[in-house]
């Protein structure tokens, strides 16, 4: 078996606001929570001996998908005061598989996100040469992550 990107972790300013944002707009549960102590080799932000929390959600799968909430507990990680209002070159873009691509953006703006785009139906061809029907929208997380939500309506031949 290859290597396998399993997880990938975000610097949020609140764990426990950040936490209910991806289980409520996502339906992602609490994999893990736990406190830990920077070693200051592997990691680069912060430094040895900060006290952190990190706080692993899942969706259906217990390997890949996987998200992590990094919060600094001592000392407090400056964060910036205002969020992103458009994808800067090294910020990442998750792509989401919905279920239900209405429901989310609704979920996330009763939470505060800013929303990007509202969901609407476009076409796309996919890697196996069929066509496909979605629903699609944007939006970013309270911390300023960036999320393409897509819902598959309908698979063509």
């Amino acid at each position: 078996m290859g290597d396998q990107i399993k997880r990938t972790t975000l610097m949020v300013r609140d764990g426990d606001r950040a936490a209910e944002w991806y289980e409520t707009v996502f339906g992602m549960t609490r994999w893990m929570d736990t406190p830990f102590t920077l070693s200051g080799n592997q990691l680069a932000a912060g430094k040895k001996g900060d006290q952190t929390r990190l706080i692993i959600l899942k969706c259906e799968h217990d390997l890949i998908g996987m998200i992590g909430l990094l919060e600094w507990l001592d000392p407090k990680q400056d964060a910036p005061d205002e969020l992103p209002t458009e994808i800067a070159f090294g910020a990442p873009v998750f792509v989401v598989a919905s279920e239900d691509a209405p429901g989310n953006v609704e979920r996330a703006r009763a939470l505060g996100s800013r929303i990007h785009c509202e969901p609407h139906e476009w076409t796309v061809t996919g890697a196996d040469g069929k066509q496909k029907d979605m629903i699609g929208c944007s939006f970013w997380d309270l911390d300023g992550y960036f999320f393409e939500v897509n819902q598959v309506v309908q698979v063509h031949d």
